[in-house]
């Protein structure tokens, strides 16, 4: 009990209640601008949170986090412009309802779906995380290695379309976390006499960089976008009638959301789209699904929130990101001096349920918020994008010099800026490459301890039944998207033949 009241009382402060009303609004704001990310936002917040108190500081990135999910809805609903990536599922059936003149009714669905999930999503944070953190208390060296491979692995599905090309970006993060000296041996690697090189790049420039720099190049060679705009005059709750028929699919896709959340490098995108094809399998109308029913709003949106209090398991229990928004908060945490994983929830507890009522009380507020102001944040896609970008580059500037005072960083975003456009012109998402980034060094460092405590014998390590169960999953994982692509080419091949017999 007294952990939880040491936790409740990091947010009692009024500075810190703000910081969280603040992160609310800006991820609301965020998720809504099409273009703009919650990665994005945190990012280029991490620097300004430097003179702030850590349990503050996490609590406002994390409940920037859980608005940011939800601010994506209400554009895909208005507009049919997903904010963000999570929304795109609701605008299948959000925008078709608005058009009906339902948009208030949709809105009202989307907001209830998005907290209820993510209220179920942090509940299973709290009974979750201290037993994942219990069971990793007895990891060696060698198993945390096994999980960080794992981790890595899962890159192929975290987002875009090539399997081969996240990978790729992964391991050229983790080829940029070897930079510096190395801890074991004291070796000097990629410093090219640099002495800034040589404790390392740091963390914030390139994530700002690549998120912020690389997303305002590529934004650069796109016009102003005329969006066709609806009224939403009354936004109302979900009526009885509604709640009845959404009550199972919302249940059904907060354990989805929750379950994908929790896997290494998944995130809320993929929840969504798991959610809203589940709510159509489980559908009685499944040819209604794209005509505006409120289970094709309920599904994703209560998937896609669960996922962010289900990506904070293996965050705050093992020190591995659950998904993109949820590495940069990792960052931010080793900013400011903690080290995520077993060792901080067994030795200060209150942690964990400081960030469980800080997103909380963001969910709250962004149905309050939301509601209330749908109509207004649906209006920040009138902002020219001659004002935004150069906003946003002043922030990338300030932000990189800010982490550690230094222009090297500096130089470093701006040069991760160019960079990020181009992988982004060639396919490549920045997310595996942060990922890869942040992995890079826990693989690095627990493979030396590992071969040491086993003599440098990697068949040694592989007699303990955890790490040989890691790297079964590893191949699995690496395995699923040939298997998945030789099957849709098999059934490709089966529908062509079934077309050439007619």
């Amino acid at each position: 009990m007294e952990p939880i009241l040491s936790g409740l009382s990091m947010l009692a402060d009024l500075s810190t209640i703000g910081a969280i009303v603040f992160g609310v609004l800006i991820g609301v704001l965020v998720g809504a601008l099409p273009g703009l990310s919650s990665p994005m936002a945190i990012a280029l917040l991490i620097p300004f949170t430097i003179s702030m108190q850590p349990a503050a500081a996490i609590a406002m990135l994390a409940a920037l986090y859980c608005a940011g999910t939800f601010g994506g809805s209400i554009t895909a609903i208005l507009i049919n412009a997903p904010g963000a990536p999570p929304a795109a599922a609701t605008a299948l059936d959000g925008y078709p309802m608005a058009k009906r003149g339902e948009a208030g009714r949709a809105l009202g669905i989307a907001a209830f779906s998005s907290v209820t999930g993510g209220v179920i999503g942090l509940l299973i944070l709290l009974l979750a995380a201290p037993t994942l953190a219990r069971i990793a208390i007895n990891f060696t060296s060698a198993e945390y290695f096994a999980l960080a491979v794992f981790a890595l692995s899962m890159l192929a599905s975290v987002s875009g379309k090539s399997s081969i090309r996240n990978l790729i970006a992964g391991a050229i993060g983790v080829l940029l976390s070897t930079i510096g000296l190395h801890l074991t041996t004291g070796v000097e690697r990629f410093t090219f006499g640099i002495n800034e090189l040589q404790e390392g790049l740091n963390f914030v420039p390139i994530l700002i960089g690549l998120f912020a720099i690389g997303e305002m190049l590529s934004q650069a060679r796109i016009g102003d976008i005329a969006y066709e705009r609806i009224r939403a005059n009354v936004i109302r709750l979900p009526s009885v009638e509604d709640l009845r028929r959404i009550k199972n699919t919302i249940l059904r896709s907060s354990g989805i959301g929750t379950f994908i959340g929790i896997l290494p490098a998944e995130g809320a995108t993929v929840a969504a789209i798991m959610g809203y094809n589940e709510a159509r399998r489980w559908s009685a109308r499944k040819d209604d699904f794209g005509t505006g029913v409120p289970e094709g709003i309920a599904g994703p949106e209560s998937a896609n929130n669960a996922a962010t209090g289900g990506a904070m398991v293996p965050t705050l229990a093992l020190g591995i990101p659950g998904s993109t928004s949820t590495a940069l908060i990792l960052g931010a945490m080793i900013m400011h001096g903690l080290k995520p994983g077993p060792y901080l929830l067994q030795n200060q507890p209150e942690f964990l349920y400081a960030i469980f009522g800080a997103m909380i009380i963001a969910n709250l507020a962004f149905l309050a918020i939301g509601l209330a102001g749908a109509k207004l944040f649906s209006q920040v896609t009138l902002i020219p994008r001659t004002f935004l970008w150069p906003s946003v580059f002043i922030l990338a500037v300030v932000g990189s010099y800010a982490a550690a005072s230094s222009f090297f960083d500096v130089w470093v975003m701006l040069i991760a800026g160019i960079a990020g456009y181009f992988l982004l012109r060639l396919g490549f998402a920045p997310a595996p490459l942060i990922m890869g980034l942040i992995l890079g060094s826990i693989i690095e460092e627990n493979f030396s301890k590992a071969m040491i405590i086993h003599d440098n014998s990697i068949l040694s390590m592989l007699e303990r039944p955890v790490v040989l169960l890691f790297f079964v999953l590893t191949a699995i994982s690496l395995a699923s998207p040939i298997y998945s692509a030789l099957k849709a080419r098999r059934h490709e091949k089966r529908l062509l033949a079934v077309g050439g017999d007619e």
